[in-house]
């Protein structure tokens, strides 16, 4: 979508800024009333597309694989490195931890929602409208809550006064209301748009992010009953993986939810961050050797299994294609050459310039860098909830309920073959145990850097086995500028050594800069 019109809102409620430093990093709404606001249907539209602003961003779907044990954040400041090597603290206030703790979209909600009642304009479109503000304000709990935990739960405007002492709300509590939230609001939400309307949320994207809370809440039965209403609403996956994140092919029908960019007025400035100095980059998220030795082979076995065919002297080759589609690995074509991080004499070095520390760079959103003018003011969205993920979490809710049958192995077979990778060999994968660790590993290969490997970390529980140790990247050696071919040694990157407590880590830290001003907020364990 071009016009991209939910990015737009009224130049002077952009223009707004706090004079106040407070908790909820609200802005002030006094220069706007029902005097001078809420005349037109025009009027809500704008003070709605503002509520879109918020929500969510590039930035913060790409780099929370950062934390994960799928990538690694080079930059300090960029607040990922602190949070992925378990030495993250309150006190950080630039930190990724201090920038997702956030009120401003939710304060713009609560705002619309109690004045846009007297607006002359057509009911259904202004329950419509409603939906569309309580989904934003429900996902922005959702993130908050599972990032920090209890947080102060708003849903009304608050003076300053009332938003300087404010206490966190349990955790259970805000994910009740999310949840009640989301079933309320559904069926007021159309199934799809369009025209300009494409891009805002949909029955579809309410009921994925409900059946994504229950599952992460180990409400399994309800997160099938969800996504069985999803899988119902004609959502289908791309048929090529890597074009499914090119923009010429955003909006697509896998896509159930994303933010929405437009080039030069509201433009994805993270998509250079991702490649090398040779190509302009940064070289900010760096996918780890563990992410690239998770990906199968072709022919679906491990590559740690007997006879799979994996070869250590030549790893890239004959594995799922999933691999190459994600990371750029030594040796692979792209971009006009042959990519070479592992050479000293080459320019993508891993020790020269603005390049990847781990020897590999993301693939996936820049498969093409001339599908963009320029890689730092793209109007490529970023996806939020796709189809995949629908069938994926539906036959995990499945598995764990152990009710296993033929719907499991369709889903997980949809995701598999559209990537080119064979159907689950159900001779092998005939068990609950099993199929845990092949849905697990799917969902990693699958979704990653979408940000949604923290999550599964943090709700399986399993971070001190893949967060914690030594980091590393590629074998070094030498790539054969004509041909790819590569000649590794025995020696390998090292990258970092981490730490996780599982009493500490699973949680970030509230960050410290809003406890100096609330007192009533208190940190969580071991911060």
């Amino acid at each position: 979508m071009k016009n991209k019109a939910i990015i737009y809102f009224a130049l002077g409620l952009l223009s707004l800024s706090s004079c106040k430093k407070d908790l909820l990093d609200k802005e002030p709404l006094d220069g706007y009333s029902a005097s001078t606001l809420w005349k037109s249907e025009a009027d809500a539209v704008a003070v709605l597309n503002g509520c879109y602003n918020y929500w969510e961003s590039s930035y913060n779907i790409m780099y929370l694989d950062c934390a994960s044990d799928n990538a690694f954040s080079q930059f300090p400041w960029e607040g990922y490195t602190a949070i992925g090597n378990g030495s993250v603290a309150a006190i950080n206030p630039d930190g990724a931890s201090a920038n997702r703790w956030v009120y401003v979209g939710i304060q713009r909600v609560n705002w619309l929602l109690e004045n846009i009642d007297p607006t002359p304009m057509d009911a259904t479109k202004k329950s419509r409208f409603k939906a569309e503000a309580r989904f934003l304000r429900a996902y922005q709990y959702f993130i908050m809550s599972q990032l920090y935990g209890d947080v102060p739960l708003v849903t009304k405007t608050l003076t300053n006064d009332e938003a300087n002492t404010i206490a966190r709300t349990p955790k259970a509590d805000v994910t009740k209301f999310i949840l009640d939230e989301l079933k309320a609001i559904a069926s007021d939400l159309p199934t799809s748009y369009s025209g300009n309307d494409v891009g805002r949320v949909t029955r579809g994207a309410a009921l994925s992010l409900k059946a994504r809370i229950e599952l992460y809440n180990k409400d399994y039965a309800n997160a099938i009953l969800d996504y069985e209403q999803v899988m119902g609403l004609g959502y289908k996956l791309f048929p090529n993986y890597t074009d499914l994140f090119r923009i010429q092919n955003e909006n697509n029908s896998e896509v159930i939810l994303d933010f929405q960019y437009k080039e030069n007025d509201f433009p994805n400035g993270n998509i250079g961050v991702m490649p090398s100095s040779s190509m302009g980059g940064w070289s900010s998220i760096d996918p780890t050797q563990a992410l690239v030795d998770a990906y199968e082979m072709k022919n679906g076995k491990l590559i740690s299994e007997t006879g799979s065919g994996y070869d250590a002297s030549n790893p890239y080759a004959n594995r799922d294609p999933r691999l190459a589609a994600t990371i750029v690995t030594p040796g692979q074509f792209y971009e006009g050459a042959y990519f070479n991080s592992i050479d000293k004499n080459a320019s993508d070095y891993y020790l020269g310039g603005n390049n990847s520390l781990t020897g590999y760079i993301v693939k996936k959103y820049t498969a093409n860098l001339s599908d963009y003018a320029d890689m730092w003011n793209t109007g490529l969205n970023t996806i939020v909830i796709r189809y995949a993920e629908v069938l994926l979490s539906y036959a995990e809710a499945k598995i764990e309920l152990n009710q296993i049958d033929n719907t499991v192995f369709d889903a997980i077979d949809l995701v598999r073959k559209r990537a080119g990778m064979p159907s689950v060999d159900q001779s092998v994968y005939n068990s609950q145990a099993t199929l845990r660790d092949l849905i697990r590993r799917e969902r990693r290969v699958e979704f990653a850097i979408e940000g949604l490997r923290w999550f599964d970390i943090q709700r399986w529980q399993i971070g001190p086995q893949v967060r914690a140790g030594d980091v590393y990247g590629a074998r070094l050696g030498t790539v054969d500028a004509s041909t790819g071919a590569l000649s590794l040694t025995a020696d390998r990157i090292f990258v970092e050594k981490r730490t996780f407590d599982p009493a500490k880590h699973y949680l970030w830290p509230v960050p410290q800069t809003q406890r100096d001003i609330d007192k009533n907020l208190s940190q969580n364990p071991n911060y």
